[in-house]
């Protein structure tokens, strides 16, 4: 991340702690955007867990999706199925534009996203914008497949909240990939 300043105050963030909803071995996640359903996930082990400036951040080794990085109590990305979102939201709308060239994504901070619009050869500058570098930072320490996209020298890492770096940056990109968290919690504001 290049140790860029961080924004955004000294409160503490008021999300779920990922470590409640670990119960005799397995994630549970239970979501008011999902009435209806869950998810749950065997925890092999925790590696990580930690509250950053604004959320609650658990990373837990899955019996079989592998890393699985959670915000807030919801699940972000499991190294299992990731390709099928990342994919997704970045491939089609490069496609959709006839010459991409300044590629913005907001949000993303596992580094998914970045790695896709990578493999575009006629993109010339991917810029993310991460409000949470804690984010970033597990992600390149227990994600490593996908953060290998913050590797690109295309890539600049700018870690401040995505509306106020689009204020300061109007009409600069092609292409505006958001990758934000579910709007739940501190999150609602997005």
């Amino acid at each position: 991340d290049g140790g860029e300043a961080q924004e955004g105050g000294d409160q503490q963030p008021q999300g779920l702690n990922g470590m409640d909803l670990i119960i005799d071995g397995w994630f549970h996640e239970r979501g008011e955007l999902w009435p209806g359903q869950a998810m749950s996930l065997q925890v092999k082990k925790v590696i990580d867990h930690h509250r950053s400036k604004f959320q609650d951040v658990l990373v837990f080794e899955s019996a079989n999706h592998g890393n699985v990085l959670v915000l807030d109590g919801v699940i972000q990305v499991t190294e299992r199925d990731e390709f099928a979102y990342q994919e997704m939201i970045a491939h089609i709308p490069l496609f959709a534009h006839p010459d991409p060239k300044r590629v913005l994504v907001i949000g993303g901070g596992d580094g998914g996203v970045l790695r896709e619009v990578a493999r575009h050869p006629g993109v010339e500058e991917i810029t993310i914008c991460e409000i949470d570098g804690d984010v970033i930072d597990v992600s390149k320490k227990y994600l490593p497949n996908l953060s290998k996209g913050y590797d690109d020298p295309r890539v600049k890492v700018r870690v401040m909240d995505g509306a106020k770096f689009m204020d300061e940056n109007k009409d600069s990109f092609d292409v505006i990939i958001t990758d934000s968290s579910d709007p739940i919690g501190p999150a609602s504001v997005l």
